[in-house]
C-alpha cells in the first residue's frame, strides 16, 4: 500500500467506531479524514478546542472564511445549529467529560496506554495545544496511526518520548490491525488481511496479546 492507501485503510476503519450523536473531536492530519467515511446513517457532532461545537467540511476553494478555522488553523464550515464559544468554555467542555471520542495521532504509544505525540526534544514544536485535556476528559481515546515511522516502531513497551498523559489511550488503529489497550497489554483484536501475524508482530515494539476472537479487519 501507498501512503495514501494506508491512510484511507486507517481512516475508514476508524469511522466503524463512531455512533450517531456523537461528540466528536478530531486531531489535525489523517484523523480529519474520518469524516469522509461514516456510515449513512451515522452524524456526529464535531468540536474543535478552539471553540466550536457543529464544525463542518472544509469550504470550496475561495469560499474560505478566516474567521472559521480549526484549531490547526485550517479553514473549516460551520453546519446549521452550530455554536461558537471562548476558549474556557471549549475546555470545560472537555474537561467536563462531554466528548464521546477523540481521534489523535502518536508519535509513540506503549503498553499501558501511554501517549507521546507533541514533542521530539531538540526539535522546534507548536506546544501541546489540547491534547493533554482531550486524552484526560474524552470517555473515549482512539489512536489513527501508521504502524511504524519509516520503519521504526511506534508501538512500545515504554515511550521514549516525553508524554502528552499517562494511561489514557483506549484503542489504537493502523493499517495493519486494530488493537485495545487492556490491563494486561495491548490485546490484537483485527488483523488486515494484507499482513500476516508475524508482519504485525515484527513490526510492534512489544508482545502482542492475541485475541481468541481474532477476525479479520474490514476493508
Amino acid at each position: 500500500m501507498d501512503k495514501d492507501q494506508v491512510r484511507e485503510v486507517i481512516a475508514k476503519r476508524v469511522a466503524l467506531e463512531l455512533k450517531d450523536g456523537d461528540v466528536v473531536n478530531l486531531g489535525i492530519g489523517l484523523p480529519t479524514m474520518v469524516p469522509n467515511y461514516l456510515p449513512k446513517n451515522v452524524h456526529v457532532i464535531l468540536q474543535s478546542e478552539n471553540g466550536l461545537l457543529g464544525m463542518g467540511p472544509k469550504p470550496e476553494e475561495g469560499k474560505e472564511n478566516p474567521e472559521l478555522t480549526d484549531a490547526g488553523g485550517g479553514y473549516i464550515t460551520a453546519i446549521e445549529g452550530a455554536c461558537s464559544f471562548d476558549s474556557a468554555t471549549s475546555f470545560g467542555l472537555i474537561r467536563g467529560g462531554h466528548v464521546d471520542v477523540t481521534i489523535l495521532g502518536a508519535l509513540q504509544v506503549d503498553e499501558k496506554g501511554n501517549l507521546a505525540n507533541w514533542i521530539i526534544p531538540g526539535k522546534k514544536a507548536p506546544g501541546m495545544g489540547g491534547a493533554m485535556d482531550l486524552l484526560v476528559g474524552a470517555k473515549k481515546v482512539i489512536l489513527a496511526m501508521e504502524h511504524t515511522a519509516k520503519g521504526n516502531h511506534k508501538i512500545l513497551k515504554e515511550c521514549t518520548l516525553p508524554l502528552t498523559a499517562a494511561g489514557e489511550v483506549d484503542m489504537i488503529i493502523t493499517e495493519m490491525g486494530v488493537m485495545n489497550i487492556t490491563p494486561a497489554g495491548i490485546e490484537l483484536v483485527e488483523l488486515n488481511p494484507e499482513f500476516t501475524l508475524d508482519d504485525i508482530k515484527a513490526a510492534t515494539g512489544c508482545e502482542l496479546i492475541i485475541s481468541k476472537n481474532l477476525k479479520a479487519m474490514p476493508q
